[in-house]
């Protein structure tokens, strides 16, 4: 009887631990969507992708929530030189969310403000970006950001179309997500 009961307190410890690590596991996955990266930025890709250098690599990253005009599509260069004049050369803190199929790290770029040298790394490049007409909104992935996320990009572009900033000068802008399918399609 003993043995028998010791048998089974045997399983049930191997049980009782096997579910305790896969609780673990489970535990430590679910936790944040996202990891901070403070790196400074080496070189500006297009309006929506820089290069950084951390700890001795460089790294692509895109711009999280945003599309920039592709190259070959109006305002693509405007856009371009828009992301450098905020963060060209700067140290930067990316919230990431994940790697693309690209390797690309797709994060959320905070900067020191150009007013406050001193500040901490708070202003959102990605919506700057948005703000001055040089990117869309990226709802196609919208639920990837936060709520307030969501709502701030949609009415920094709402404003931005409004007043007719940036690529929304132009009578018609294609969103760079129809221009790449069109771009396929030929």
């Amino acid at each position: 009887m003993v043995c028998i009961f010791n048998d089974i307190a045997s399983r049930w410890h191997a049980t009782r631990k096997a579910l305790c690590l896969a609780l673990c596991v489970t535990v430590i996955s679910a936790g944040p969507a996202y990891a901070d990266i403070t790196a400074k930025v080496i070189n500006i890709i297009d309006g929506d992708t820089i290069k950084i250098r951390l700890d001795g690599n460089v790294l692509k990253v895109r711009l999280q929530g945003i599309d920039a005009p592709e190259r070959g599509q109006p305002f693509n260069k405007e856009s371009t030189r828009h992301l450098k004049s905020l963060i060209a050369g700067e140290m930067v803190t990316i919230r990431a969310s994940k790697t693309d199929r690209y390797g690309r790290i797709i994060g959320q770029i905070f900067a020191t403000p150009k007013n406050c040298k001193t500040c901490p790394h708070s202003w959102d490049i990605n919506l700057e970006q948005i703000k001055a007409g040089y990117a869309w909104w990226y709802k196609y992935y919208s639920k990837e950001q936060s709520w307030s996320d969501q709502r701030a990009y949609r009415t920094a572009q709402s404003k931005a179309r409004s007043e007719r900033l940036g690529l929304w000068a132009e009578p018609n802008p294609i969103n760079p997500y129809d221009w790449r399918k069109q771009k396929r399609y030929e």
